[in-house]
Parts: C-alpha cells; sequence; structure tokens
C-alpha cells in the first residue's frame, strides 16, 4: 500500500514542476523578445488593412450620412423660415385687415351715432314745439277759466255779501251798493 501511495504521489509531483515552466522556457508569447520582428510585421500589416478598410469604406459611408443629415437638417431650417417668413407676412396682413376693420366700425359707429343724434334732436324740437303748443292752449283753458271763474266769483261775492247783510241787520241791501262793495274789494 505505501507503494501504490508513492505511485501516486509521484506522477502529481511531475506535473506539478512543468506546471512551474519546466519545459517551456518562456513567458508570456507577445513579450518574446525572438518574436518581436514578425509582431511588428503583423501589427503594421494589420493596420494597414484596418485604415485602408475604415477609410475606404466606413468613413465614406459614415461622412455620406452625417452630410445627408446636415442637408437635411438645412433643408427644415430654410423651410422652417419659409414657413416662419409666411406665418409673419399673414400675421402682418391680419393685423392691418385687423385694422382696418375696425376704422370702418369706427367710422360706422360714429356715422350711426351723428345720425341717431340728429334724429333724436328732430324729435325732441318736434316734442318741444308739440309741447310749447299744447302749453299755450292750456294756458288760454287757464285764462279763459280763470276769467269765467272770476266773472263768478263776483257775482257770487255779491250774492254772499247782501246775505250776510240781511243775516247780520235783518235788511235787505240794495244791489247796486253790494256791487259797488265787491268791485271795491276785488280791485284791492
Amino acid at each position: 500500500m505505501a507503494e501504490s501511495h508513492g505511485g501516486a504521489k509521484g506522477p502529481a509531483a511531475g506535473a506539478h514542476t512543468e506546471a512551474d515552466g519546466g519545459h517551456h522556457g518562456g513567458g508570456f508569447p507577445p513579450f518574446e523578445s525572438s518574436s518581436f520582428a514578425s509582431q511588428l510585421v503583423s501589427l503594421a500589416i494589420f493596420f494597414v488593412l484596418l485604415y485602408v478598410i475604415v477609410s475606404k469604406l466606413a468613413l465614406p459611408r459614415i461622412g455620406g450620412a452625417i452630410e445627408a443629415r446636415q442637408n437635411k437638417i438645412e433643408g427644415d431650417l430654410a423651410e422652417a423660415q419659409k414657413l416662419k417668413d409666411q406665418s409673419d407676412a399673414a400675421l402682418k396682413a391680419y393685423e392691418s385687415e385687423l385694422a382696418a376693420a375696425r376704422a370702418r366700425a369706427q367710422a360706422i359707429g360714429n356715422e350711426t351715432r351723428e345720425k341717431l343724434n340728429a334724429q333724436a334732436e328732430a324729435e325732441r324740437k318736434t316734442l318741444e314745439e308739440q309741447l310749447a303748443a299744447k302749453l299755450a292752449g292750456a294756458e288760454k283753458t287757464i285764462a279763459a277759466t280763470r276769467t269765467t271763474a272770476m266773472s263768478n266769483v263776483r257775482g257770487i261775492a255779491a250774492d254772499a255779501a247782501g246775505t250776510i247783510v240781511q243775516q247780520l241787520t235783518g235788511v235787505v241791501p240794495d244791489a247796486a251798493s253790494v256791487n259797488a262793495a265787491v268791485d271795491a274789494s276785488l280791485k284791492g
């Protein structure tokens, strides 16, 4: 049994020594000085091929895409400026039309106001004339009524004075003296 352990121990120890770099004799392959020249040549060839592929295939496509995008942006900006100019022109036209409409509305309003004022003034004058005529007629009626009333007042006053004198004295006064007393009293 001891031999089997020893036998098993032997190959494991040998494998361990091989992994420690016993047979390879070098380090990391890119750092080996014997392959520097071939690595530099292959790196130069790879770099030249990469440069040719990028400069001939990739960059023109990217440049074309960038240029197309720039042209699209410039076209969109030009279109936006054109539309802005059109909207500014439309706004100015709208504002001028609005100002003209306001001026027309103001003129129509002033004209209508003047017509209505003239019509109201004419109606006022007509109404004043009618009222003046009615007032003159009423004053004539009042004067006639006053004259009639005053003539009746004289007769009533004369009758009342005669009746009062008769009641107080018991004698009927003569009409001429009663009329003279009433006339004197009415004059002042």
